[in-house]
């Protein structure tokens, strides 16, 4: 079974956080979910839970609207006209950049975890 991350761990894991009190932005997915009807939590007990499926449509409305700048209505054609759709070979379509930040940010923490254990090995090898 899927494990369901609650509001807040969303949040967080898509850094949608308020700058000052550094605490989650829970509002706005609450609003992307009243703007978006493909954003669909499982409630239990008043309490709002994500699968990875829902959490990877958030992630894309984020990308398309932080981003690439659309509009809450460009992104709904876009979600509408079924990402999938659209072609993979080109490389200017929607898809293939959205996939191209992924690799690029899961390469970058790659990277980050790779200088520090490398740091981590200098400190203890003397």
């Amino acid at each position: 079974m899927d494990k369901l991350l609650n509001i807040s761990e969303v949040s967080k894991l898509l850094q949608i956080i308020n700058i000052r009190t550094k605490k989650p932005s829970n509002y706005i997915l609450r609003y992307w979910e009243k703007e978006f009807k493909q954003i669909k939590p499982i409630i239990i007990k008043n309490r709002r839970y994500y699968s990875s499926k829902q959490i990877k449509i958030i992630k894309l409305i984020k990308f398309l609207l932080k981003d690439r700048g659309m509009t809450i209505s460009g992104v709904k054609n876009v979600l509408k006209s079924n990402i999938n759709s659209l072609d993979d070979y080109n490389s200017y379509s929607l898809k293939t950049e959205y996939h191209k930040k992924v690799i690029k940010d899961k390469s970058k923490k790659l990277l980050d975890k790779l200088k520090k254990i490398k740091k981590y090995g200098q400190k203890n090898s003397y």
